[in-house]
């Protein structure tokens, strides 16, 4: 018998990225905005930068329900750009913050998803 593996592949979890520009010229607009903001963040979504929001999932079919339920959410008028790329390539991240490169944010620890 194979004992059970310990590790997780880099590859297996997924990050998403929600890149957003949505109109907010008269108050409809503001609050279609703003209820996918809400969206967003009670679905596990932290701000990134305003109007970029990531998140952290378990695999592909995590991603693939995500990305089902942000285009139920999307008001009628803007756009929404969504990114998924891998654990792995998260960690290749280069931030820049004033023409210093920062350490990259750490990706979450296996203990803290669980």
């Amino acid at each position: 018998m194979v004992p059970a593996a310990t590790h997780f592949s880099g590859y297996q979890f997924m990050w998403v990225m929600v890149l957003f520009d949505l109109p907010v010229m008269n108050r409809a607009e503001r609050r279609a905005y703003t209820q996918f903001r809400d969206f967003l963040l009670d679905t596990g979504f932290e701000m990134a930068q305003f109007s970029v929001y990531l998140r952290h999932t378990s695999g592909k079919e995590a991603v693939d329900a995500l990305i089902r339920k942000i285009e139920a959410a999307m008001p009628t008028e803007g756009k929404v750009d969504i990114l998924q790329f891998t654990d792995k390539q998260y960690e290749n991240i280069v931030c820049l913050r004033g023409r210093k490169r920062n350490a990259a944010q750490k990706n979450p620890s296996q203990l803290v998803m669980f």
